[in-house]
């Protein structure tokens, strides 16, 4: 026995909805933009798509790093954090041979994937994970480290300056540092810490780092902190000191003491000759 189906009077079926998740528009790269929140980051305009408000893919401070370098055409780059693949996409026009860039959080993940296709960089591998244990495992080395946005988000700072100093001759941080000014009652970019002074030893010296809190940032899509609520700073001096003790020489720039978030400075490293 055959069963008919019932229709409208007017004939036509009734009109279904997309399945979440499902795009029904024609294709584009802002379509693929619009589908993950919590974007930073502008694209070049010539792209002709919207996504953040930070101007990052011409990073002054990443063409003074590339300077610094002399130059690196050929050279295997390891970039820590890319959060949405601006300075992977510089570092990539400026001639890198391959980029591993590792990234922990699971959104800028996806974001540096789509960034990767609409600036079509091929000389790239993003890798979702901890790139603590990344530079942890053996014979890993790279001709430049490229360490943007991601020592003062660490919870144990210390620890990672001396895994990058182990595993290249050359390698480049702008972070946040400590500065008494942040005790300063008047200085609110100070009230997120905690008060809490660890004491870390390196070659035998001592160093100081200080806790500081996320007060819930985490909850914001665009947030691109640690894996946890518990990360330190380190003093500008004692960063150089720990560098220097780790045999390298240093140059710095962009030193920002009145930085919105914080003092902040780019550090150039490179391994003293022998």
């Amino acid at each position: 026995m055959r069963l008919l189906r019932k229709n409208s009077a007017s004939g036509a079926s009734a009109p279904t909805s997309i399945f979440e998740h499902y795009v029904e528009s024609i294709p584009t790269y802002q379509t693929a933009i619009d589908a993950v929140p919590g974007w930073n980051h502008a694209f070049p305009p010539e792209t002709g798509v919207k996504a953040g408000h930070a101007h990052l893919y011409d990073d002054p401070r990443i063409n003074w790093c590339i300077e610094q370098s002399g130059s690196i055409l050929g050279k295997s780059v390891l970039e820590l954090g890319p959060l949405e693949a601006m300075h992977t996409y510089m570092l990539a026009l400026a001639g890198a041979h391959h980029i591993d860039a590792v990234e922990a959080n699971t959104l800028a993940y996806i974001r540096c994937l789509i960034s990767r296709e609409i600036l079509k960089i091929e000389n790239a591998s993003f890798l979702l994970g901890n790139f603590i244990k990344w530079m942890e495992q053996p014979d890993v080395h790279y001709d430049l480290v490229v360490a943007s946005g991601v020592l003062y988000h660490s919870s144990d700072p210390l620890r990672l300056l001396e895994l990058i100093s182990k595993i290249t001759d050359s390698f480049y941080i702008w972070t946040h540092y400590f500065d008494d000014v942040l005790n300063s009652p008047k200085d609110l970019r100070g009230v997120p810490f905690s008060g809490l002074v660890e004491q870390r030893t390196f070659h035998g010296e001592m160093f100081e780092i200080h806790e500081r809190s996320y007060y819930k940032a985490w909850r914001d899509p665009k947030f691109c902190g640690g894996f946890q609520d518990r990360h330190f700073w380190m003093k500008k001096v004692d960063i150089l000191r720990f560098i220097h003790l780790a045999g390298f020489d240093t140059a710095t720039a962009h030193d920002t003491p009145e930085h919105i978030n914080g003092p902040s400075i780019s550090i150039f490293a490179k391994r003293k000759q022998q």
